[in-house]
């Protein structure tokens, strides 16, 4: 979601004469775009602001933006700890960008530059912003506000503008994605109608909720082989009490069949969890522990509890660090080698493989898979598994 903000963003620069370029001694400007979830995103992306004062200090002329989630949570006390900082722009006014450029005084209008010709097969469209779920640990809603679905005709249209400029994967973004609707249409609409879109090949979408896989989504998904059968899916804890205690909104048990609906369909899911959570017992634990080793997923991305200021879990008695540290070692083991295992699985299945280099692609379940012959990228080769080579399918083709 930070990409495509950020590729927004620099859409409007780019209107006002500015190039990209990956030499920071070179630039006139620097825009940070910021993510808040952790502490740890946080102050990375502060220290990178308090190391572009001597930068700044080189040429005064130079501009310093700070965008995004940190930018809203801290405000404008950001110029009074920085005050070589010239444009502090919050996740909440992204669709003000522009007019903040404007009325800064700082730019002027110039010959629009080209954008750079595209290097990936996917694009990137935003369907929604915000999240109207509270749960206790997260920031997010209070940076990104409560949730605005996008009209279907926009996300169109920007869909049919990444096709005609070469992504034939769509990327679908929300903070619940799966949320979406409008007029009666639901997400599962959404993604035929993405889908329909010439020149379209697959359809992702990050990140969904669990409460939001329906039985027009499951449908939409038996009968269109376009929507990608990956999904990322936060779980964050396999207990119902700690998930209560969350406000994630699902108890064990729907969760068990949501991802179990999921997998009958074949999808490959990964998930995020989350350990220590302050009201975590070690009964809780190994119930976590237990939902790995029930689902399989093909990848999970483990984190201690970190307290986020001004979410209710923040007021919270914390584990002491040892805890935090033995339980995640602990559930780091037991995902060792999910990854390798989800692909050893792949052995011997047909595969639709979408060619992001010529030798080199994603399966829709994820996987990357390495072709025989060569191929145009953005196209879809059908073909079957012979083997795996550390985390890379290899195929007949």
């Amino acid at each position: 979601m930070n990409i495509a903000d950020s590729e927004e963003m620099a859409a409007h620069l780019l209107e006002r004469g500015y190039v990209p370029t990956e030499n920071l001694d070179e630039a006139d400007l620097a825009l940070i775009n910021t993510c808040t979830v952790r502490d740890h995103a946080e102050h990375r992306a502060l220290s990178f602001l308090g190391r572009l004062r001597k930068w700044k200090r080189e040429n005064p002329a130079r501009i310093i933006i700070f965008a995004g989630c940190a930018a809203q949570r801290l405000g404008e006390k950001l110029k009074k700890t920085f005050p070589f900082l010239d444009l502090v722009s919050g996740a909440k006014d992204i669709d003000q960008f522009a007019q903040l450029l404007d009325k800064s005084g700082l730019f002027h209008a110039e010959k629009a530059q080209t954008p750079a010709g595209q290097k990936s097969v996917t694009g990137y469209v935003t369907i929604m912003r915000g999240c109207d779920f509270k749960c206790s640990y997260c920031i997010v809603p209070s940076v990104r506000g409560p949730v605005q679905c996008l009209p279907s005709a926009e996300i169109l249209k920007n869909a049919t503008q990444k096709a005609a400029q070469g992504y034939s994967e769509i990327v679908l973004l929300g903070q619940t994605v799966n949320a979406w609707k409008e007029d009666g249409k639901t997400f599962a609409d959404l993604l035929n109608d993405v889908s329909a879109v010439k020149g379209v090949e697959r359809v992702r979408f990050v990140s969904p909720h669990p409460i939001f896989i329906t039985p027009d989504f499951l449908k939409a998904v038996e009968n269109n082989p376009k929507i990608a059968r990956h999904i990322h899916l936060p779980v964050q804890s396999g207990s119902t009490k700690v998930l209560q205690e969350m406000k994630r909104g699902y108890t064990r048990e729907i969760l068990l069949e949501k991802l179990d609906a999921l997998k009958e369909r074949g999808f490959a899911i990964s998930t995020d969890i989350i350990v220590g959570f302050p009201t975590e017992t070690e009964a809780d634990f190994q119930q976590t522990l237990s939902l790995v080793d029930r689902v399989h997923f093909s990848a999970a991305y483990c984190f201690k509890y970190s307290p986020r200021q001004g979410t209710p879990a923040a007021e919270m008695t914390l584990f002491p660090e040892k805890i935090l540290e033995e339980r995640l070692d602990i559930l780091l083991n037991k995902v060792k080698g999910l990854a390798e295992s989800a692909y050893r699985a792949q052995i011997g299945k047909p595969v639709q493989i979408l060619m992001e280099s010529p030798t080199k692609g994603r399966t829709s379940d994820n996987f990357w898979a390495q072709t025989c012959q060569t191929y145009p990228v953005g196209t879809v080769v059908n073909t079957e598994v012979l083997s795996v080579e550390d985390t890379l399918l290899l195929t007949r083709d």
